[in-house]
């Protein structure tokens, strides 16, 4: 699944090359996206050769070859909206569902998706790295979207800030005096720690998979 700047990205340069034949410059793409700079381009293009939807033409200027386009950009959200009722979501980087890792902050990426997935409050979306939630559906790749809050019940999946420093998703266990953040995959121990080291920012919500 591509990111709102991705597919407005992907839109571009198909719109483009159909007119001139060749590949936009970056100069051309950041106008077009209103990016401050060539590296958010540089990052866009990266990102679209990652997932096979491009690919750069060694040693040649002005070369991007189109492999496959997306119809999840924003022309069809646009087109469509209406019926569909969708809404944009921050992608707001990676996750771990494994050993914690530092969770990643871009605001400039964002993700559309039909309104009935996402509840009252405010939402955000993040990327699933690691196979600790394997049992749980959650697997490495998927995108799960999260209900911003500070508090959660026994038993729910939350986004777990520990420490201040490291994210995961997990299960929350509340015990008197500690709190367990539990995997649903048997090779990951239960980690224990005092109520002040782990805050709450999310409940899980609902799950994006690619195929």
């Amino acid at each position: 699944m591509l990111t709102q700047k991705q597919s407005e990205l992907l839109a571009y340069l198909s719109n483009y090359m159909e007119q001139h034949d060749v590949s936009p410059s970056f100069d051309e793409m950041r106008n077009a996206l209103g990016l401050a700079s060539k590296s958010g381009v540089h990052r866009l293009v990266s990102g679209l050769e990652e997932r096979g939807y491009i690919r750069r033409l060694a040693n040649r200027a002005r070369a991007i070859e189109i492999l496959k386009k997306s119809f999840a950009g924003p022309i069809v959200a646009r087109a469509v909206g209406a019926a569909t009722n969708l809404v944009t979501l921050p992608l707001l980087g990676r996750i771990a569902a494994g050993t914690p890792i530092e969770a990643l902050s871009d605001p400039t990426n964002h993700l559309e998706l039909p309104a009935r997935m996402v509840g009252t409050g405010e939402h955000f979306a993040l990327e699933i790295v690691g196979d600790s939630m394997d049992g749980a559906g959650i697997l490495d790749g998927d995108t799960v979207v999260i209900q911003r809050a500070e508090t959660a019940q026994h038993g729910e999946i939350i986004v777990a800030l520990i420490d201040q420093q490291e994210a995961t998703l997990k299960t929350l266990l509340k015990e008197p005096g500690r709190v367990g953040l539990k995997a649903a995959n048997p090779k990951y121990e239960t980690r224990y720690f005092s109520t002040g080291q782990v805050e709450v920012q999310g409940k899980l919500t609902g799950l994006i998979r690619n195929y």
